[in-house]
């Protein structure tokens, strides 16, 4: 039996696979190893898994719709598919909204097409987002409210993926769980993201760019809580109809407690330029976890000043040994995607 895992570069598909492999299980990785960030950080995480035991890596683009097809039929031992690639980022699709509807809406088909015919498969777990629920006024977000408000092409891309499994499980009987993520970070983050750009302009003392005076609050998910909440998840298929959750921490910070933390854990203050909320961005975001916690008994629970002294001490590290990020694409002063690559 093996596991697949679609993003293994990526953030969070980087530590499900990590967790896969610390249990001993077979690992089969899956990226483009794309450029929207830092390629350098991408090889450096892929780096790390490729001399596990029992992992394998495929580097190939979701979208094609021969290469992904073809590993999956020449792996019939593969009971779990975990599909964490996604092209990410919620401002950036205003500029390349192509590349969003090739990558999260092809590329998700292309695995739903390949997994209705993966005879061993027993559950399909993939990465939504939080940014689904758009422009709701109604928190914390619970599953069952409506979520066909989208602010972004982003998250359009992601309740398709979401409408899509369900007419796959509908006609094929295909057990999925879509995971709507809040705003995940964490040591090997990624570097499009508010908390990691915030950390990088506060040590070389570039500005930060800060939305409504910090007060936009948000989720903030710690890494190792999502990846506990993933692999508890991809254990549990469901018997019936699909099931999406929230993978979130159901607190909601102000930007402002962010800053101010990677400040306290970096010495140094951050230079502030605070501009309007984008149109893309909501105000406030927050979790309710009552189905998460039901189906696996663990909700997320790392306090944000924890989480965030983690992401520092590896923040030093890895740009003491001279990592960076690159031609990172910003996403500014606030976070809202999920996922994967």
């Amino acid at each position: 039996m093996s596991i697949v895992v679609t993003g293994a570069a990526g953030f969070i598909g980087y530590h499900v696979a990590m967790a896969l492999l610390d249990r001993g299980e077979e690992v089969i990785g899956v990226d483009v190893v794309n450029s929207y960030y830092d390629v350098a950080l991408k090889e450096a995480r892929l780096a790390r898994l490729t001399p596990r035991r029992g992992f394998r890596f495929a580097r190939l683009d979701l979208a094609d719709r021969e290469a992904f097809p073809a590993l999956a039929a020449a792996n019939p031992e593969v009971t779990t598919l975990i599909h964490l690639a996604a092209q990410a980022g919620v401002r950036y699709s205003m500029v390349d909204p192509h590349a969003y509807v090739t990558s999260n809406v092809m590329g998700h088909l292309v695995v739903l097409e390949a997994a209705r015919r993966m005879k061993g498969l027993r559950h399909l777990v993939y990465a939504s987002s939080s940014s689904v629920y758009g422009g709701s006024e109604s928190l914390p977000f619970g599953e069952r409210d409506r979520a066909d408000t989208p602010l972004s092409l982003y998250a359009a891309t992601k309740r398709a993926d979401e409408l899509f499994a369900h007419a796959y499980a509908h006609l094929f009987g295909l057990p999925q769980t879509g995971l709507r993520f809040f705003t995940v970070y964490g040591p090997w983050g990624r570097p499009d993201m508010a908390y990691y750009s915030f950390a990088e302009a506060i040590l070389s003392g570039r500005p930060i760019t800060v939305y409504d005076g910090g007060k936009v609050r948000r989720d903030f998910t710690f890494i190792e809580d999502a990846v506990q909440a993933v692999l508890a998840l991809a254990a549990l298929p469901p018997a019936g109809p699909p099931r999406v959750v929230n993978i979130g921490n159901h607190r909601s910070e102000p930007v402002s407690a962010l800053i101010a933390l990677l400040e306290a854990e970096l010495g140094r203050r951050a230079v502030i330029v605070d501009t309007p909320r984008p149109a893309a961005d909501v105000a406030e975001t927050c979790a309710d976890v009552e189905r998460l916690r039901g189906l696996v008994g663990f909700s997320p629970e790392t306090p944000l000043d924890r989480g965030i002294a983690r992401f520092a001490a590896w923040f030093r590290e890895w740009h003491m040994a001279g990592g960076g990020s690159g031609d990172a694409r910003r996403d500014g002063g606030v976070d809202a995607p999920r996922r994967g690559a």
